[in-house]
């Protein structure tokens, strides 16, 4: 009888067990990924309790749950196939190693992020298999080599991130396919040569090339685009193009070899926050005397160029203009009265030295208390010395008579 009940159980057991549907365990070839990327990081940079240390390969990768394998999304299927992983985002904790060629086939990834970490070598050619990735964000690493020229057929790219990089080369063309893109940044690396068109990422909203060796003249560029960073380049030509980027809040020009004029449009742009045009060969500023309470505009900075002629009065209309920098021109004349009312008022910061302006102060610069900081020196102007914005002294007056005379 007893023998009986044990069969009557075990026979319970086995219907129970298949009438189960089985599990999902993680696609093989998935986790060998995994295994092969574990392996290319040196175990003295992964130190306890960070995601990698989490891998345990002892447990699926994909069916763990709490505490192991952090950093990795899995996929849940609707049937009895296999998991796929789906992402790869990891802890920015400084992991030293590089990125494997079987990268490519995770297929099924969306999210592949390694950003602020240490890992080196070249992007695999293999990353462009990737092509459901939604976020690509290796910034802050140690990249070398160039982007895969392929890197165009991953359409369905919203975030591409390499900045921070040791990356070379040119530019791929096949850049200007990826029409889902939001944000684009390649900044400080070692990218050479001319931008390819962008126009046709007709989506993207953030550009960021900033800090590379790029030359020649301004790309086509999107018309959504509200952040716009090319400093720290070799590009020229003239900027008038970029009037036409009506959503534009940031632009950043500084440190090239722009020439020709700081157009008025440039300076109405209804939504600009931020304008720095400093450290480039332009030779004229012209603001409009249309600039109102509509334009944003917070900072501008064209320091460092050569621009001529008279300071600029209308800028007092720019109603939320905080920061002016001049500095570092050739700007003769007066201080307009005007900018008086200014310091007294909103203007919080104004540096106009190292021109050659000539005259007195308006009488508002002279009085105590002034909230606002900047300079004064280095002009020819009757600068009291007991005034903040004229400490560093004028220039010799040799200097001010051959400016005025030439």
């Amino acid at each position: 009888m007893a023998n009986q009940r044990v069969s009557l159980f075990l026979v319970a057991m086995l219907l129970t067990f298949i009438s189960r549907p089985a599990q999902s365990r993680t696609l093989e070839s998935d986790t060998e990924v995994l295994r092969a990327f574990r392996a290319s990081i040196d175990p003295n940079s992964v130190p306890p309790y960070s995601f990698i240390d989490s891998w345990d390969f002892r447990m699926d990768p994909c069916e763990s749950s709490g505490e192991i394998f952090l950093g990795i999304l899995c996929s849940t299927p609707v049937d009895n196939s296999s998991t796929r992983v789906t992402a790869i985002d990891l802890d920015g904790i400084g992991y030293e190693g590089f990125l494997p060629p079987r990268i490519g086939n995770l297929t099924e990834m969306v999210i592949l992020n390694l950003s602020k970490n240490n890992f080196r070598g070249p992007l695999p050619g293999s990353i462009t298999n990737l092509r459901k990735l939604t976020t690509l964000s290796l910034s802050a690493n140690f990249f070398t080599g160039t982007l895969p020229a392929r890197i165009g057929e991953l359409k369905k790219l919203e975030t591409l991130d390499v900045s921070q990089n040791n990356l070379s080369g040119s530019i791929p063309t096949s850049i200007s396919g990826l029409r889902g893109l939001l944000r684009l940044s390649l900044s400080n690396n070692g990218f050479t040569g001319r931008v390819p068109s962008l126009n046709g990422l007709w989506q993207l909203n953030s550009l960021d090339l900033s800090n590379n060796q790029l030359h020649g003249n301004l790309p086509t560029l999107p018309g959504h685009l509200r952040t716009l960073q090319l400093n720290h380049n070799i590009f020229s030509g003239h900027i008038s193009s970029i009037s036409r980027l009506q959503n534009l809040r940031i632009l950043d020009l500084s440190s090239n070899r722009f020439s020709g004029a700081i157009s008025e449009g440039i300076l109405m742009l209804p939504n600009a926050v931020l304008v720095d045009v400093s450290y480039n060969r332009f030779s004229s500023l012209e603001v409009s005397r249309f600039m109102g309470s509509e334009m944003q505009l917070q900072e501008l900075h064209a320091n460092t160029n050569h621009l001529q002629g008279h300071l600029p009065v209308n800028l007092v209309s720019a109603k939320n203009l905080r920061t002016i920098n001049l500095a570092q021109n050739q700007f003769t004349g007066t201080i307009p009265r005007e900018y008086g009312a200014k310091v007294e008022g909103s203007w919080r910061t104004l540096f106009l030295d190292s021109n050659f302006l000539t005259g007195g102060l308006p009488q508002q610069f002279l009085r105590r208390g002034l909230r606002i900081s900047g300079s004064l020196a280095h002009n020819c102007l009757i600068c009291p010395r007991n005034i903040t914005m004229c400490h560093g002294g004028q220039r010799p007056a040799s200097e001010c008579v051959r400016q005025g005379g030439s």
